[in-house]
């Protein structure tokens, strides 16, 4: 995603909380900052990682499996107030369509969220506490799974046995059309919004899957259908009527 905005031109800060990765980010032209985001306080320069920035994109998932789990709301609200000190003007922040738990067949932006894991009603929460503050406009971008060169559930699907929901629909994203709406997004200023972005591919679970591995040259999973499957459809027709967001890989 830096890579794709600083080949448009913009100048690009970003943070990692590994010393290592400084000059990964500086050999890739990005301003590199030591940044960690803790519950009780913020460390590192974050006055400077701001300053003369118009734009801040907030996609730092919350660590909520094993046995650290982390309280995810406090670390953004203590990050907050270096927001409001401030040249940001504009907050991208990075959520996830788990905000709407299984409850409805069909969703939309405006379908009310009801979220069933610790990880969504912490995104939830965030999300009202950014869009809620006055000093700066905050975007809501709420991703379904992400696929990339590199990722792809059927890594860890294959050859499993009793995969539960199998006749759930998908709801993915390719890495490129991520970041060709958060592209579009900046490009337009639309500041101030929440937009859903899956593919408008929603095969159920079983179908792609034993595809995909069939096509991978890997062991197909099994899937149990003693259960009834749960799970809903992603409508993300906002994103090409208020950003004229065309996908790139509809059919992932």
């Amino acid at each position: 995603m830096a890579k794709a905005l600083l080949q448009k031109g913009s100048t690009i800060k970003g943070s990692t909380t590994s010393a290592e990765k400084l000059s990964v980010l500086e050999n890739a032209g990005i301003q590199p900052f030591l940044i960690s985001l803790k519950a009780e306080e913020t460390q590192g320069d974050a006055i400077g990682f701001l300053e003369n920035s118009s734009v801040l994109i907030i996609d730092i998932p919350p660590k909520l499996r094993g046995v650290e789990k982390e309280n995810f709301v406090a670390k953004i609200e203590n990050l907050i107030p270096f927001i409001e000190q401030s040249s940001v003007e504009s907050v991208l922040f990075i959520s996830s369509t788990s905000v709407y738990g299984d409850d409805e067949p069909q969703v939309t932006e405006a379908t009310p969220p009801h979220p069933d894991t610790e990880s969504g009603r912490q995104l939830l929460a965030t999300e009202t506490l950014l869009q809620s503050n006055p000093s700066f406009k905050t975007t809501i971008l709420r991703f379904g799974g992400l696929i990339g060169e590199d990722r792809h559930p059927i890594k860890f699907l294959a050859g499993r046995k009793d995969v539960e929901n199998p006749e759930a629909p998908i709801n993915m994203i390719h890495q490129d059309d991520c970041i060709g709406i958060i592209q579009k997004i900046i490009a337009t200023h639309s500041w101030g919004e929440t937009f859903n972005a899956v593919a408008p591919f929603h095969p159920s679970r079983q179908d792609y899957y034993i595809h995909i591995a069939i096509e991978a040259g890997l062991a197909p999973p099994t899937f149990n259908h003693e259960k009834p499957s749960v799970g809903k459809v992603i409508d993300a027709t906002k994103v090409g009527e208020v950003l004229g967001y065309k996908f790139l890989r509809e059919g992932l």
